[in-house]
């Protein structure tokens, strides 16, 4: 497989500067330009670093993190990659009770507002900054 960077940043689902961000930042390698035209051409290893990365940010790690894991996957350090996975794991259970507890509030909000009644709406009360 030979991608240009257009093609590679497509099979990706991102944009051409987010590729050439992640080489700035070290995350994907840079190819050498090609003889003649001089276009870089990326491999399947390109494109699976790139859809890893998609899906490392996905799951909430930041590009720290994720260089963190290529090095680690580079030096076959398990330990510290599960670590990083569990830390990961305990902000995204702290986002998911934040999420869960405004879901509630907004929640009871809406029952309150469907009853009727004078005065402002309970939502748009609870929104309004004092």
């Amino acid at each position: 497989m030979s991608l240009t960077i257009g093609k590679l940043a497509d099979a990706g689902g991102v944009g051409v500067e987010t590729v050439r961000y992640y080489q700035r930042r070290g995350l994907l390698a840079e190819p050498e330009r090609g003889y003649g035209a001089g276009v870089r051409r990326y491999d399947e290893g390109d494109l699976r670093r790139l859809k890893f990365i998609r899906s490392a940010q996905a799951a909430g790690f930041t590009l720290e993190q994720i260089a963190e894991l290529l090095e680690l996957d580079a030096r076959d350090d398990r330990p510290r990659a599960r670590a990083l996975a569990r830390e990961q794991i305990g902000v995204l259970d702290r986002k998911i009770a934040e999420l869960t507890a405004a879901r509630d509030a907004l929640g009871k909000l809406a029952q309150e507002c469907g009853k009727g009644g004078k005065g402002p709406c309970p939502i748009l009360a609870a929104f309004e900054t004092a």
